[in-house]
């Protein structure tokens, strides 16, 4: 599969864990490479919608001076949006539990962009995903925290980690998509690069 790739060699732009677990899932062959300090910071008055898909555009260019010819990057950033607030990672337990607090009992989007780069050509776009959690208890928001520790995650939370077991109750979208990479829409557009 993916044969048209078989010129590129492909670099995931990441330190996340699921993130690689997820690439790795479709089957193609690919090596990791991070660089430490990117700036992930968005105009203020950038539409929420764009948010994830301009921080990824942003990542790649971080990359862009020491690719090579025969590389293909994947950068990506996902944002969780509640009430229109916009959610990176926690700073610290607090934090986490504020956001926790305000998915509890609620649907919010979580959008993933991606932004797939050559030296030749760059591909960008944006997959959301509904999540519906139920009503959080403190006492489940504190478990998950304190055993967890989502504190490298958007929104504070796994999908795939307990509070996601127990906690959501509905899901409109990609599952892999609130995980953290949409491989299902990356699929589809490596095979057209």
């Amino acid at each position: 599969m993916l044969d048209n790739l078989k010129n590129y060699r492909i670099i995931l732009a990441s330190n996340s864990p699921r993130r690689r677990e997820l690439l790795a899932g479709l089957g193609i062959s690919y090596e990791v490479r991070t660089l430490p300090g990117i700036d992930e910071s968005y105009p203020a008055d950038l539409p929420v919608e764009q948010i994830a898909e301009y921080i990824a555009t942003e990542k790649a260019a971080a990359y862009q001076k020491q690719m090579a010819a025969d590389e293909l990057l994947i950068t990506a950033d996902t944002i969780v949006v509640v009430a229109g607030e916009v959610m990176g990672k926690p700073h610290d337990a607090d934090d986490a539990r504020r956001m926790l607090h305000k998915l509890s009992n609620c649907t919010h989007q979580v959008i993933t962009g991606v932004c797939l780069t050559t030296t030749e050509k760059q591909r960008r776009f944006s997959v959301k995903t509904d999540v519906t959690f139920k009503a959080l208890t403190d006492e489940e928001i504190d478990y998950y925290i304190t055993h967890y520790r989502p504190f490298d995650k958007a929104g504070a939370y796994g999908i795939q980690e307990w509070i996601g077991y127990i906690g959501v109750t509905g899901l409109n979208g990609s599952y892999f998509n609130v995980m953290g990479l949409p491989v299902q829409r990356i699929y589809t557009e490596l095979s057209s690069f």
